[in-house]
């Protein structure tokens, strides 16, 4: 919680969480019309993954090239770019009179979130080395801090009554935010960045964290992005309670990455890395019972489990022997973003050619599979 006090304390680290939280709610407010987009559409649920997909495509086609936009154009003034953009393109996808359109409006606002999710994580980085001070973790609690705003906002559904107003409101509100806070980051440089050759001998013993943040990853994505239909759909939830799920998901999930740190130093990475399966998995079970409020609770049980997982990969991924700490989190932070972007799209189709109660339980058997991977890790 240091970091926490650290955060409302000084504005200087205030503004970068800022832009955590701003990211995940205008991401959230999307996620909340997901059902309402698809509807309004008439697109099925395979159709709504290949949508989903071209999300995805928009963040790793801005990857290869995020690294040389953030050194020619510093840090500070790529990140308030990023803000800039995320603003005006979150309010597209909502306006897609058909699906190409939609494909394409996801595609520049993935865009936007890439290179806005790469500048303001390095922001933090060089602050960090600036000061002497760490606030990372923090930092990703605004994040999730952002999805529990974005699911609060899901209460207004009923009374705006149109989603293009609702994000346009969302984006004036947070846009203004941000203006005011960009003082204390839009001067700040980053380092030069020194291109080091991965070698395929660091694979090997990073593939286990590897997979283990892929499937966490995947499933917090797939609960962001089917939390909703599966409330509307399966648990025939009424309207105001459609977005609750990813509400309480959210909310637990900021409760846990701000007290994770304190756990850890308790009982060690890997034991909270199993802790956190299991919470998840009582969390599916819950899910799949069928009923509302079951699977509302469900969901902010798999948030709980969540939270703390994918933090303690990056700490035991830095600390692999033989592997130089910047990157094994390289390569359980691609891995695992690869997973929340892949995840939901992949689980489209199967939810398209199944049900969506069968995602869920492809959910659930992957984290007993992840159960089993801390085992193995533990051993190692």
């Amino acid at each position: 919680m240091k970091s926490l006090r650290l955060i409302l304390s000084n504005p200087r680290y205030l503004a970068p969480a800022l832009v955590f939280s701003s990211l995940n709610i205008w991401f959230g407010t999307w996620a909340i019309y997901i059902p309402s987009v698809k509807d309004s559409l008439a697109i099925n649920k395979a159709d709504l993954g290949i949508a989903l997909f071209f999300l995805s495509l928009g963040v790793f086609t801005i990857f290869p090239v995020a690294s040389k936009i953030i050194n020619k154009l510093e840090v500070g003034k790529t990140t308030w770019i990023g803000v800039l953009a995320c603003s005006f393109l979150a309010l597209f996808p909502l306006m897609a009179p058909n699906f190409y359109f939609l494909c394409g409006a996801l595609f520049l606002f993935g865009a936007a979130n890439g290179i806005t999710d790469i500048a303001m994580n390095t922001l933090v980085t060089e602050i960090e080395k600036e000061d002497k001070q760490k606030f990372m973790s923090a930092a990703h609690g605004f994040f999730s801090l952002g999805g529990v705003i974005a699911g609060l906002g899901s209460f207004l559904i009923v009374i705006i009554g149109n989603p293009v107003l609702h994000m346009f409101i969302t984006v004036i509100v947070v846009f203004l935010v941000n203006l005011w806070f960009r003082k204390y980051y839009y001067h700040l440089k980053a380092a030069p960045i020194e291109k080091e050759p991965f070698s395929l001998k660091l694979f090997k013993p990073l593939l286990l964290l590897g997979l283990i943040g892929f499937v966490s990853m995947g499933s917090e994505g797939a609960i962001v992005d089917w939390s909703g239909i599966y409330l509307k759909e399966i648990t025939l939830a009424p309207e105001t309670l459609i977005g609750a799920g990813f509400l309480s998901f959210s909310v637990a999930m900021t409760l846990g990455r701000f007290l994770g740190d304190g756990i850890s130093e308790r009982i060690g990475s890997i034991k909270l890395v199993a802790l956190g399966t299991v919470v998840a998995i009582m969390g599916y079970s819950a899910v799949l019972i069928g009923s509302t409020y079951t699977a509302i609770i469900g969901f902010a049980m798999s948030g709980l489990g969540f939270s703390v997982m994918v933090p303690e990969l990056f700490r035991i991924g830095g600390n692999v022997k033989g592997v130089e700490s910047s990157q094994g989190v390289a390569f359980i932070a691609g891995t695992g973003y690869l997973g929340f972007l892949l995840g939901p799209v992949i689980l489209g189709f199967v939810a398209e050619s199944t049900s969506l109660r069968v995602t869920f339980m492809t959910l659930l058997a992957c984290a007993l599979l992840v159960l089993l991977a801390t085992t193995v890790l533990k051993k190692k």
